[in-house]
């Protein structure tokens, strides 16, 4: 695990075709740009940190004249996403480079835990952003801070936890062992995205909730979500700055970084792999990207194109497989 941690933490530092089509679009000189429509697949529910992800990239990319052709946002969460997934594989000529899928640190765990897919079946295009994670409470729920949660285990009592797959598991079951708590003690409700988490939170299905910051923030600004732990080694900012590390109630620290990219068909062209790649890096240096998603949900700001991107994915999945085991 601490093999995984520092890999990740370093990094910020630092089939059968179903589909035919004809061998894409690219031009004499080998440049490639779209000729139809683009699918923007995100494998998670509206509303959740994916969602917001990709629904930016496809609005900045319009906006700034990176793309001209529409790129449409899909979600498809059947089979927890496994279903888009295995369908973006099996993608060909034109299709295949006209279609690119939201893919993070949970869209992997998924896979690797779930299925015998691999990093190898997609074209890794970029890693944009790394997230952090934080536990939540409803303003008006029976907890108000860490340190109440704590005394009420202590106490004897049952804590509900919940949140979405991969990471948030990840991290509550890190978190868990860290404290010395057990399932009977914190039992975890997951589910398909965070935004779905914290509606059960509010509605008072949970009594604790982990997220991300952007999935969390429009409920934490109007109010009705307080953060009340995070899983950094320093406090965030701005609305979250009421939440402690664990350093802060008595405990070590602990992160799990969740990075954020993109992938496409493994049998994307060349050309299209370039393109995509580059305009994912424009996305990166805009002031929108830079204000309206990395500051105001509070990531860390990272870019690395197709080539770079392929190896972090790959070393991140073969990291996560030796700590937890695999399909």
């Amino acid at each position: 695990m601490k093999r995984l941690v520092g890999l990740l933490v370093a990094a910020l530092l630092v089939s059968a075709s179903v589909w035919a089509g004809g061998q894409g679009d690219a031009g004499a000189d080998g440049t490639w740009a779209p000729s139809r429509n683009v699918d923007f697949i995100v494998t998670s529910s509206p509303g959740g940190g994916s969602d917001i992800f990709a629904r930016l990239i496809a609005d900045l990319v319009r906006r700034e004249g990176f793309v001209g052709n529409p790129v449409v946002v899909s979600n498809r969460t059947d089979g927890v996403g496994e279903a888009a997934r295995m369908q973006l594989t099996q993608l060909r000529g034109a299709m295949a480079d006209h279609t690119i899928m939201a893919f993070n640190l949970d869209d992997m765990i998924q896979m690797v835990q779930n299925t015998p897919r691999r990093m190898d079946a997609f074209t890794p295009l970029a890693v944009m952003a790394v997230d952090k994670h934080l536990l939540y409470v409803a303003r008006d729920g029976r907890y108000q801070s860490f340190q109440e949660v704590m005394n009420s285990i202590q106490a004897g009592n049952r804590i509900v936890a919940g949140g979405s797959r991969g990471s948030d598991t990840v991290a509550m079951e890190l978190l868990m062992s860290q404290m010395g708590w057990t399932e009977a003690q914190m039992p975890y409700i997951m589910s398909l995205s965070s935004n779905d988490a914290i509606v059960s939170a509010l509605g008072h299905h949970l009594d604790v909730v982990i997220s991300k910051p952007a999935a969390a923030h429009p409920f934490v600004e109007s109010g009705h979500l307080v953060p009340i732990l995070a899983l950094s080694d320093e406090r965030f900012t701005g609305n979250l700055a009421g939440a402690p590390t664990l350093s802060e109630v008595g405990s070590t620290n602990l992160q799990f970084p969740l990075w954020r990219g993109i992938v496409g068909s493994p049998n994307m062209s060349p050309a299209a792999r370039d393109f995509w790649s580059g305009v994912f890096a424009k996305v990166t240096e805009t002031a929108e990207w830079q204000n309206d998603y990395i500051e105001r949900f509070q990531l860390i700001n990272v870019f690395m194109d197709y080539q770079e991107s392929a190896t972090y994915m790959t070393d991140s999945q073969r990291e996560f497989i030796s700590a937890f085991g695999a399909f």
